[in-house]
């Protein structure tokens, strides 16, 4: 199946782990301080592999493993100062949880948050941001994930546009 675009989506289905995190690294190696990116999608859908990609490909130090039970890891990277935060929404009851993890200082940090299970405090987050939603495709097995990337507010389009143009080229016509 070929990718599908226009000006702020981009659907795409990933056939492997090995692609997902792939994509995930081209994305990773984009991320600027401010950004956003929202993993959504149900238990094994692919969403902590995409998270390991992206900071692979953001050069982080750490290895990156699921949050789930400490909910945030903090990645550095040899390059600068910037930070990644990696956060599990999972355990969150919702948004008002969020004060407990320092929420508003990563949001004001010189960092990029990648976060899975977004849908869980929807409400805190910021306006602009990359909403990808991963579903299985076919038997619902996950071998396969479509991934539907949403992009809101003018930086997360153009990280949108830059991530489809390094990936595949550019959009057709």
């Amino acid at each position: 199946m070929s990718p599908i675009f226009s000006d702020t989506t981009f659907d795409f289905v990933s056939n492997s782990v090995e692609q997902t995190r792939r994509l995930g690294a081209r994305l990773g190696a984009l991320l600027t301080s401010g950004h956003v990116i929202c993993l959504s999608g149900g238990l094994g859908a692919g969403k902590t592999q995409m998270a390991a990609g992206i900071a692979g490909g953001w050069d982080a130090l750490e290895p990156v493993s699921s949050p789930t039970f400490v909910l945030v890891h903090e990645h550095t990277r040899a390059a600068d100062a910037m930070r990644l935060y990696h956060i599990d929404c999972y355990r969150i009851g919702g948004p008002e949880e969020l004060g407990t993890l320092g929420w508003e200082d990563m949001l004001d940090a010189n960092a990029a948050l990648v976060i899975e299970w977004p849908e869980r405090i929807d409400a805190a987050l910021p306006a602009g941001h990359l909403w990808i939603t991963f579903s299985g495709v076919e038997d619902e097995s996950f071998t396969r994930r479509r991934l539907l990337f949403e992009a809101a507010g003018d930086p997360h389009n153009a990280l949108l546009s830059e991530f489809r143009r390094r990936a595949f080229g550019s959009m057709p016509e």
